[in-house]
Order: structure tokens, then sequence, then C-alpha cells
């Protein structure tokens, strides 16, 4: 039998989720994976590989920043860069490679230490261009920033996160930390088409529950409508919390903006 060797390479990649169906590839669904191991099959033609991402994100999600392991069988890539251009002019418009770098086989993109850092965008109030709507959330009514910027900043920390967990069982992780909470005024994503004010709820951390951003992000609508109050947050992070958050925001306005690897 002989034997392969096998090169391993951690590639960043950008994309507009709007159109797909999340990253995981899925019988008669177009989706990220998909259109990436297309085009990888096209330029690589016969040679064996396989790919492996750091997080699968949903439906309509979009990244910033996300990144996958591709591993190559029988033969390393020549020149890295024009690997990478050729990649980028045969994958769709709405998906772009921005690096690749070699690793070793010790690199396991799942498993290796990494934080990653979400951004949810929104805009409340009013009705605004359609343009928007693959990146933006749009409330219709006006919300109360202050107190969802209130309620933002409870998250942060060591809190049990069940409440915010899409359909959780009991032997789940719930316990988790979040390093950095937060909601701001955006001025880190910008259109001429965007209305004047908008938002972003920001949340970094190493390990996410099923859904959990836009649970959270759920949690600080209804708080900014006034359906729950910040002691209805506090009190569902508790350790004994039965709480259920029936409100998961929309996913079109969620991003993958960057993951940083230990």
């Amino acid at each position: 039998m002989m034997f392969n060797k096998r090169y391993y390479y951690l590639i960043r990649v950008q994309y507009l989720g709007y159109r797909f169906h999340g990253w995981q590839k899925q019988p008669q669904l177009k989706t990220v994976q998909l259109m990436i191991e297309r085009t990888l099959k096209y330029i690589l033609g016969d040679q064996s590989f396989k790919t492996l991402a750091a997080g699968r994100t949903d439906a309509m999600v979009s990244a910033e920043e996300a990144a996958f392991e591709l591993f190559l069988d029988d033969r390393p890539l020549n020149d890295l860069e024009e690997f990478l251009a050729l990649f980028n002019h045969n994958l769709p418009q709405d998906i772009r490679t921005l690096s690749i770098n070699e690793v070793d086989e010790n690199f396991n993109i799942i498993k290796h230490s990494k934080v990653k850092e979400y951004l949810y965008l929104f805009a409340q109030g009013s009705k605004f261009h359609p343009f928007c709507a693959p990146i933006m959330t749009t409330i219709l009514e006006e919300l109360d920033i202050e107190v969802m910027k209130e309620g933002a900043a409870l998250f942060q920390g060591k809190h049990n996160f069940k409440t915010y967990c899409y359909k959780p069982t009991n032997n789940g992780m719930y316990n988790r930390e979040i390093i950095n909470c937060e909601l701001v005024e955006n001025t880190e994503i910008t259109a001429s088409f965007f209305p004047e004010n908008t938002y972003l709820f920001r949340v970094k951390g190493k390990g996410f529950g099923r859904n959990q951003i836009r649970l959270m992000m759920g949690a600080l609508i209804k708080l900014g409508r006034s359906e729950i109050t910040l002691d209805y947050i506090r009190q569902s992070l508790k350790p004994d919390s039965t709480e259920v958050m029936d409100y998961m925001a929309p996913a079109s306005g969620l991003i993958l903006n960057k993951i940083e690897f230990d």
C-alpha cells in the first residue's frame, strides 16, 4: 500500500450568507462549503482533498472573516499566492478568500484554541432601504437603545447560558464565558444606503451554544421594547434558571467578524 503524504493549509475566507443555507454541505441545498469544494475540485483536478471549518454558520449568516482547513494529499501547493488568485477567480461573487498559510499536522482547526467575535448589525424605528436586508436587521418600532446597552453588558463574564441555547438538553455545556459583550453605535460597517443611525451588538468568546447570539440579541430586542426587564436577564443567567428565550433575532443581521487562533 502506498503511503500518501498529506499537506495542511489554513485558509481565511469572507462571504455574504444571504443566499446560502449556511456553511455545512446539505443535500439539494446551496451552502458555502458546497461552493468552496466545487471550486477546489475544479482548480485541483484529480487531486484528493478535504475541508474542515472552524465553525459552521447558519443559513443567511455572513462572515467578515471565517476560516477552514484544507487537507491535500500527495503533493503540496507550489505557489500559495498564485493558488489564492486562481481560487478567487473561480469562486462566486459572494465568497472571497483572504489568505492562505501552510500549517503542520499538529494544527487541528476544530480542537485548536480560538476566540470568535460576532457582530449583530441592526437599525430601528422605520423601514429602511431594501439593500440593507442581507446584512442588517430592521426593527420597525422604536427601541430603548440605552437600556439595551445595559442589558448587553450583563452577558459579559461567566454565566449559565442555557436560556440562550436553542432546544437545550440536560447534558449540554451551558456554563461559558463571554470575554467581551457590548452594544454600541455602528461605525465599523458602513454603506451609503444605510440609515443614519445603526447599531452593533458585539460578542466575543471561545465557544457558543446553538443560536446563542441570536437568542441573546432577541432578549435585547425584547428589552428595548419593554417586554422584559434588566432583572429578567440577570435572573436568566443564574445557574438554576429555567427560563426559555422565546424570541430569536433574524439570521441575516449576524456576522462572524473574526477568528483568532492561539
